[in-house]
């Protein structure tokens, strides 16, 4: 599943989309991936948006920078930037996003600032050396060409199976469902049916219960791709779950934009890890969606 372009809400400013770091990279960089996330679930709103209507106290240099990924940003940036988007955007519990958010900062400077096993700051451990009985000479000794080519293939062997290994490995992808893992929904916004005039946009939410044993950390709606309809509607393809222990809920909220056709528009969403795979797989959980009335807008 790919995640498809959003565009801007209602008030938003177009330009061209910045390309987010990649989390492999680091603690920074995966710190400003999800920055980068929880930007393009509220709307994707220009940095000047961000500073001018929802009131983020920090520079549009400082904020275009928290994103690259490059250089860890101040808390003060990190939760300038957070709080207009998760409080300001998204209307979410602010000590809540506070809480969470300032635990992903502390992490990654934690992570960006411990030392690289071997590198600068690691003391350097004394080698010991030692003196060993002369071995006898392997190319004379009774049998030498016979164990050497048992060892050569023994050696090549467990290459092979340690190949095979790490390949079934890497293939098999994760357990799901995971056990004890179970999701409620239990309301929704915006009832299926309502009539949005054309251009205009609607903010779609979900409250869900974590009513499993699993707790909930890294989880993502995505869309399925399923959509129907004639109408023209768009969304973000993905937007972060905050985490969630057992016997918890959280609200999962979508901006939505109607388009000039007009018709009925059906999304439908599905629980995701960061890599897209599902965590209710085979109709184990029906999708959450929305389903509205496109409508021409009043003249």
């Amino acid at each position: 599943m790919s995640e498809s372009e959003v565009s801007p809400v209602a008030g938003g400013k177009r330009g061209r989309k910045q390309l987010r770091p990649d989390p492999a990279d680091g603690p920074v960089a995966a710190f400003a991936y999800r920055l980068c996330e929880l930007k393009e679930s509220a709307g994707d709103p220009s940095y000047d948006r961000m500073r001018t209507e929802l009131g983020a106290a920090a520079s549009k240099s400082a904020l275009s920078s928290a994103a690259r990924g490059q250089d860890l940003p101040s808390w003060e940036t990190s939760w300038e930037f957070v709080r207009s988007l998760a409080v300001g955007a998204l209307g979410q519990d602010v000590e809540t996003v506070r809480r969470e958010w300032s635990r992903r900062w502390e992490h990654a400077r934690a992570s960006a600032e411990q030392p690289e096993a071997g590198g600068p700051g690691t003391a350097p451990q004394p080698v010991r050396r030692e003196t060993p009985a002369a071995p006898p000479d392997p190319e004379t000794a009774p049998g030498a060409g016979r164990r050497r080519a048992w060892v050569l293939a023994g050696t090549g062997l467990a290459v092979v199976l340690a190949v095979l290994a790490l390949s079934a490995y890497l293939l098999s992808g994760p357990e799901r469902p995971i056990p004890g893992d179970a999701s409620l929904m239990l309301s929704e916004t915006v009832p299926d049916g309502t009539r949005i005039a054309a251009g205009t946009s609607v903010v779609k939410s979900w409250e869900i219960m974590n009513v499993g044993r699993v707790p909930w950390t890294g989880r993502y709606l995505e869309q399925t791709g399923e959509r129907i309809g004639s109408g023209d509607c768009t969304a973000p393809g993905r937007v972060w779950i905050r985490d969630t222990p057992p016997g918890e809920r959280v609200r999962v909220i979508v901006p939505v934009l109607a388009g000039d056709r007009v018709g009925q528009c059906k999304i439908s969403w599905k629980m995701v890890d960061e890599n897209g795979d599902l965590f209710f797989p085979d109709q184990a959980l029906r999708p959450v969606f929305f389903d509205i009335d496109v409508v021409p807008a009043q003249g």
